[in-house]
């Protein structure tokens, strides 16, 4: 008797042991119930910064709809490269995610990584690209310049005479310095600031004379002729300059850059789970509510898969590595 027993709770653990496996091995079993605690989504943005309040938005919608919490956890530090890490450390369940500006998965991840470049591709995997935006030059009223053929001769004229503030080095606004510097063969200094809003304010001032960022923190001083938009990053105008051209137009063919953000995981998270998220978070996008608040920013959104999403990335890669080697960027 006691060594049926012994059987019988032999066969019941290994039954038990059974269908935990077979429910490990089917990830729709998961997906089909997630998220069932709360979710974590990390950002390397602080709080306030223009990543954070993207994900803040978002992510009110993603709890919403999921019923759960979803807990924005800002981990700044070395450009991104804190949050990376500690999302690619994280177990692959689902239930960490991370939001980023595309310059944080692609060149903080060459400049900032310890131990050598970081191939973001290679620890995380992508969900979904949730925006993109374009940047606008920016000048003081002092620059004699209304046209960006104009300022690029007198920067000829006068080498290193202008400077160009930005949110850091490696950050999208200082690489579109230094491709504007390479496609217009002059000299610009470039002062690299802690964040965006402090080198804004010296640009008001005077005390910069050119600026490349987005459009609406500095839409209200253009408006009031308090700074100079002289051309933007994209390929078409922005919506809300239209009178702006663009740069590649204006003055120097095939100059883009476009600015992203979006949504990644740890690696091998459950396909069905990224796929899950990527829906949710493509039916949140497509509301005319976010819509309209996407257009206010001036941002644009179109539904995207992961691997389309990926290929973004690889792209975003390989165009960035391209300007840091040739602008000869290196880490601080």
């Amino acid at each position: 008797m006691r060594y049926r027993k012994i059987a019988e709770c032999a066969l019941l653990a290994l039954s038990i042991a059974t269908i935990a496996q077979v429910h490990a091995q089917s990830p729709s079993t998961g997906a089909a119930q997630y998220p069932v605690k709360l979710v974590r989504l990390i950002t390397g943005s602080t709080a306030g910064g223009a990543a954070d309040i993207t994900a803040r938005q978002i992510g009110t919608k993603l709890s919403e709809a999921f019923g759960q919490q979803l807990l924005i956890d800002n981990r700044p530090g070395l450009a991104g490269m804190v949050a990376n890490e500690l999302t690619a450390k994280s177990p692959a369940d689902g239930y960490t995610l991370l939001f980023q500006p595309g310059s944080f998965i692609t060149v903080s991840t060459q400049l900032n990584a310890r131990g050598g470049a970081w191939d973001t591709l290679k620890y995380l995997a992508p969900v979904i690209q949730v925006s993109a935006y374009h940047f606008v030059l920016v000048a003081h009223p002092s620059v004699p310049a209304r046209t960006v053929k104009q300022l690029i001769a007198v920067a000829r004229a006068q080498p290193r005479a202008l400077s160009f503030v930005s949110s850091g080095v490696g950050s999208n606004f200082h690489l579109a310095g230094e491709l504007f510097k390479l496609g217009a063969k002059v000299e610009l200094w470039h002062v690299p600031y802690k964040g965006s809003p402090p080198a804004i304010v010296d640009l008001i001032a005077g005390r910069a004379e050119l600026m490349f960022t987005q459009v609406p923190p500095v839409l209200p001083y253009i408006r009031n002729g308090r700074l100079r938009a002289l051309g933007v990053t994209g390929t078409a105008r922005n919506p809300q300059l239209p009178d702006v051209p663009t740069i590649a137009d204006a003055a120097l063919p095939g100059y883009e850059l476009t600015g992203s953000e979006g949504i990644l995981a740890p690696l091998n998270v459950p396909r069905d789970i990224v796929m899950k998220v990527n829906a949710q978070t493509n039916t949140i996008l497509l509301s005319p509510e976010m819509k309209e608040t996407w257009a206010g920013k001036a941002v644009e959104y179109m539904p995207n898969t992961p691997e389309q999403y990926a290929a973004n990335i690889r792209a975003d890669y390989d165009k960035t590595t391209t300007v840091l080697k040739a602008a000869g960027i290196k880490a601080e």
